[in-house]
Parts: structure tokens; sequence; C-alpha cells
């Protein structure tokens, strides 16, 4: 029999609203996957390193491989992914200076996934990952490494792609735009060098803003795009009046430190009135590089969750997870799903769930609605390893979220302030990837109008009580 410790309380009070997110939770969906790497030995600066652009390349079958993208859509529409940064580079669509390509491999690509975004109501967050365009790169540097030389034709380029997504091939899906991916200011970023110095990101990001004014294009831009969860440094923001929203990643989980920068950047762009979100969410803490395990494990999910927990408390808007589609072979395995075989180094013929990513990550997603409220939610007792949060959607179902890191069992007693409906138990511990033909149904219902349940949650494992009764076979929730 399985001890459990005594009870945890856990107060949720549906009528109180901490604030309505702007997004929802989804993860990094590129569309790069062609592109040639320049790594001359003439540059003086340059990214010569085997994963100089991460894993935001490669991840997606060509697009005549249709079978293989309706089952991508299938796994994008099981897991309810709502918020969705898609990736793409400025070579993809102006390989020349004024020379625009809108037929080409990668941009058949990009539209297969907006396409599926239009269709099932997805936000997008557009990004641009980098430019690697040697006619508008400094002298001596590297384009992928390079800053624009020209930020003027820079702006106009991003601003043309931009009125072509929207007016030409009439995407609404698409909310914000991203200039360019961890840029200076940050940590690390593949848009940096000037030559000798780093470039500024303000005036880029103003050029930006100003030529989408000029074709009447609203759509706000977000920034600073940062890595990873840096401290909060007010004198750093020159930008904020060219940004509608701001925008950092994570990747080493929440310390006492980085839970002080999270919470910083909240109420920062809360002051001002804006969304804030985390746009990449990963840990590379059980390793990262090459075709290492590490961020697809339980341990990883458990980590990933916590960082949502507390950013849901902090007040973050919406969530990207690192990534979707991914080769699993250039920085370490981050993908939710197998497209692509890393022995034989082809695309696979059936593209199949990564169990354990796709599942740990799919019981927060699949009921979690864009534009949900986040409501009141108290650990009584105070207790480091329990964490709990709650929303509700724009239909008014909700949903709670319980992480238990300890390697104990609890009994966790939930005390509903206002009355609730049915609910329902999706469990999932870290020995769940060994069952055979696992698949994530309701384990218990609890029945309506009850002020308090009892929950057992075992030790290290992931529990969401929903009133949303989702089979297996179900797809998630998009937006209810």
């Amino acid at each position: 029999m399985i001890a459990y410790k005594k009870d945890v309380l856990i107060t949720v009070n549906r009528k109180t609203v901490n604030y309505q997110m702007a997004g929802g939770i989804g993860a990094s969906w590129h569309a790069i996957s062609k592109e040639i790497i320049d790594e001359s030995e003439t540059y003086k600066y340059a990214l010569r390193y085997s994963n100089s652009r991460g894993s935001a390349w490669g991840g997606n079958p060509p697009v005549s491989y249709k079978k293989q993208w309706e089952q991508i859509y299938e796994h994008a529409h099981w897991l309810g992914l709502n918020w969705i940064r898609v990736e793409l580079s400025a070579r993809m669509y102006e390989p020349e200076k004024n020379k625009f390509d809108w037929e080409n491999e990668e941009m058949q690509a990009l539209y297969n996934i907006l396409n599926w975004c239009e269709k099932k109501n997805v936000d997008v967050f557009l990004q641009q990952m980098w430019s690697n365009l040697k006619w508008n790169s400094y002298p001596d540097v590297q384009p992928l490494l390079s800053a624009p030389e020209s930020v003027d034709d820079f702006a106009e380029g991003m601003a043309t792609l931009v009125s072509y997504l929207t007016k030409k091939k009439h995407y609404s899906c698409i909310k914000w735009v991203c200039i360019t991916n961890e840029p200076p200011g940050g940590s690390w970023g593949s848009w940096w060098s000037t030559g000798k110095k780093d470039a500024p990101l303000a005036p880029a990001l103003k050029a930006v803003r100003s030529a989408l004014d000029n074709k009447g294009i609203k759509i706000p831009i977000s920034g600073p795009d940062w890595t990873d969860m840096p401290d909060f440094k007010k004198d750093k923001i020159d930008f904020d009046e060219y940004i509608g929203a701001y925008d950092i990643h994570s990747y080493h989980g929440i310390d006492k430190k980085k839970k002080k920068a999270l919470y910083d950047w909240s109420e920062w762009a809360r002051s001002k009135n804006k969304p804030f979100f985390i746009s990449e969410v990963g840990d590379m803490n059980y390793g990262w590089k090459n075709n290492n395990p590490g961020p697809k494990l339980f341990e990883t999910a458990l980590s990933n969750l916590e960082t949502i927990l507390i950013g849901l408390d902090a007040g973050v808007h919406a969530f990207n997870r690192w990534s979707f589609t991914n080769r699993g072979d250039l920085d370490g395995q981050f993908q939710l799903i197998r497209t692509w075989d890393s022995d034989k180094k082809e695309y696979l013929k059936i593209v199949t769930p990564e169990t354990s990513a796709y599942y740990s990550f799919g019981i927060i997603t699949r009921f979690n609605a864009k534009y949900s409220k986040v409501i009141k939610t108290t650990v009584v007792d105070k207790n480091d390893n329990i964490l709990c949060q709650s929303i509700v959607s724009p239909a008014g179902k909700m949903t709670i979220y319980i992480l238990n890191k300890d390697e104990e069992n609890f009994k966790v007693r939930l005390n509903f302030k206002h009355n609730n409906n049915d609910l329902f138990l999706y469990q999932l511990t870290k020995d769940f990837p060994k069952v055979e033909n696992f698949k994530l149904d309701p384990i218990k219902k609890y029945t309506k109008n009850s002020e308090n349940i009892i929950v057992d949650i075992p030790a290290k494992s992931i529990s969401t009580l929903s009133e949303f009764y989702l089979k297996d076979k179900d797809s998630g929730i998009i937006i209810h």
C-alpha cells in the first residue's frame, strides 16, 4: 500500500481573478530547413561550431511529405497548442536586397504552419531568428552573427514580410512580431556583432516599428527576447516606446535568483500595461547539445512545469516551449514529436510522440484555453515542493495544476470558495513512459459542488484536475 503524508491544504477561489492571459501555451515551430551558413575562415568575427543556429531548423519534413505534415498537425491539435512561436529567417524571404522570394521551400513550410494556425484559431508569435544576409552584414563579420549594417533596410524587409503575410496571404493569426532571437543585451545571440562591438537593439526596434506603421500594420512588437532569465535592469530598457509586449527566455529552471528576475520583469511589464511572455521555456540542467536526451526527460518536464506555475503566479501572459518539431541531434532532444531519424539522417515516414516530453507537456496544454483567467490559488500549508495554480477558460471551465517535486507522496485537500462542476483527474508519475500503450485518460471523477476534495498526489508527479472531460482520443482545448 502506498503511504501518503498528511494533507496539504490548497484553496481555490474561482471568483477572484488575478489577471487574464493575453495568450496561452504552445511550442516553437520553425520553418527553416535549407539555409546555407557561410563558415568561411576569412571572417574575423564568426560562429564556427556545429550548432551555431541551435536547433531552430531542420525539424520539419519537406513540404512534399504531405502525410507526415498531416500527422504533425494532428499532434499539434492533440496537444492543444494555442500560442505558437513561428520561426523564420530573413534569408528565407529576402535573399538579396529588395528581391523577395515568396515561393521557396522554406516559405511553403511557413505557410503550412500559418495555415494550420489560422484554421485552428491559434495565436502566432512571429519570430525572426536571425538575418544571415551577406548583403546586409558588416565587413569581416559572418552573416549569421552580424547585426544588419543598414537598420533601415532590415526594417523595410521585415515590414514587407509582415505586410505580405497579413495583407496578401490574409493571416489574421499573427498577433505579435519579434525582430530577432536573443539579441544584444542578453547572454548569447546570433544577431550581435558590428565587428569590434555589439549592436544596439533599440534603433532596430524603432526602425521596424516605424516601417510597420508606414504600411498600416498595427501588430505589436515584442522584446527584448533575451536569455536566460536575465536580471531586470531598468537602465537597459531604452526601447519601451517601440514595443507592445515584453518577452524573455528560461533555460535553467527557477532558483531564488531567477525567481526574483521573473517577478521583476513581470512587475515592470505590468507597470507599462503590457503583456509579459516567456517565449522559450526549456531546461538544460539535465544535459543538452548534440543528441543529449536531457531536454526530453520527465525530470526536465517537472522543471518546465515549475517555471510555468511560478510564471502564472508572477503574471506571465503566455508560455512557449522549446520546441515542437526538432531534429534532436543538434543541441539536445528538445522535440515533442519525432520527425527525424538521427541514425539514418532522414525524415521518418510516421511521426510519433516523444512519449515523456509529449504527454508531460500535453497534460498542461490540453486543458489550457487561450485567454484563460488565472484565479486566486493558495497553498496554505507552505511547502516548497508542492506548487499549484488554477485557471478558468473564457467559457468558464476551471482547471487546476498541481506539481509535486518531492520524493514523498502527499494527500492534497482542495478547498473551493465557490461551487465547482465535476472535476476529472489526469495524472503522470515518473514511471508512466514505461506503461505500454499509455493513454492520457481521466483516472478519477470528483462530483460537482464539493466544498472539499482529497487528491492523492504521488511523489515526483504532475496532476491536472479539470472541468474539461478529455479522453486520450480527443483533441486538446484551443479556445473555449
